[in-house]
């Protein structure tokens, strides 16, 4: 991956209320450091529903709405086409949900967007739970996590079911642009940012987001545990542009899953048996990945 430079201008001021170490806040930094100051957000209820601060005071420099925690995909579909009537067509209009408001509460908002065909950016921040609410399980959880409606004990009561595949789902409504991106790669999610801007329809991100209260992880390991879901095969990076899969960052060395599982509290009932299973699952996603994108970009093949 070709390193660009990272524009300079800050739209997202000092003073947050985030807890220490909150990929989110980065994930909101980077965004706003692309798309610039002509853009609109949108937020339901979730962790950045909080995390401006309270009125009159603010920690971004771009005009917010907030909305109900299932409407995102409504709202951002309504300001756009009201910017459109005034014939505002050039501004950046964005939903700014986590994985909760997303893959579970407001799919379907975000299924009706765009399906639509809305010119809009949606970017779930996936730190994989309920983290505003108390930690509580939600679709993109990962397997074997520990929440607080999930919290083992004798019964081994973890989270088993895989974790929800909201590019996936995107992909399969036929829209412009999807991609992944995280915190530890902010050169390769600027980049991708910059190239959607220039596609008009609906964009989405999933953008990998540690929660280091939710996750059990120190709040200065934040970008690690994000470079290592990448190197792990855990969360990889890549795009899908008008239906062709591309790969942004492949390792030229994986790690195992096993390392980065142990970096957070939450994995640590694992058995070695258990990781195992979670291995094999994540070697099959990548080989799936890697399939797409052959295909997808006309390579030949054997079936």
């Amino acid at each position: 991956m070709r390193h660009l430079p990272i524009p300079e201008e800050e739209y997202m001021l000092p003073g947050h209320t985030a807890c220490l170490g909150c990929g989110a806040t980065l994930v909101m930094r980077y965004l706003l450091k692309a798309l610039g100051k002509n853009t609109i957000l949108s937020i339901p209820a979730c962790c950045w529903a909080v995390i401006p601060g309270v009125y009159p005071r603010r920690a971004l420099e771009v005009p917010l709405l907030y909305t109900a925690f299932e409407v995102t995909g409504a709202a951002i579909s309504g300001i756009k086409e009201a910017l459109n009537a005034m014939g505002k067509e050039d501004v950046n209009v964005v939903g700014f949900a986590g994985d909760g408001g997303t893959a579970d509460i407001g799919i379907q908002a975000l299924s009706g967007a765009v399906e639509r065909g809305h010119d809009v950016f949606y970017i779930m921040y996936d730190n994989e739970a309920y983290m505003n609410t108390g930690i509580q399980r939600s679709g993109s959880t990962p397997m074997g996590a520990w929440t607080t409606t999930t919290p083992g004990g004798k019964k081994r009561m973890y989270k088993w079911e895989p974790k929800k595949n909201m590019a996936e789902i995107m992909v399969a409504h036929k829209i412009p642009y999807v991609a992944t991106a995280t915190i530890a790669y902010p050169e390769d999610f600027i980049k991708k940012l910059k190239k959607a801007k220039e596609i008009k329809g609906p964009k989405f991100f999933q953008v990998f987001s540690p929660c280091p209260t939710g996750w059990r992880v120190p709040p200065n390991k934040s970008v690690e545990v994000s470079k290592m879901a990448v190197l792990s095969k855990a969360f990889p990076l890549y795009e899908v542009e008008h239906g062709k899969y591309r790969i942004t960052v492949k390792p030229k060395k994986f790690v195992p899953m096993k390392d980065y599982l142990k970096m957070q509290g939450r994995f640590r009932h694992l058995t070695e048996e258990e990781i195992e299973r979670i291995q094999e699952e994540v070697d099959r996603n990548w080989e799936e990945l890697l399939l797409k994108e052959k295909i997808t970009q006309g390579e030949t093949h054997e079936i």
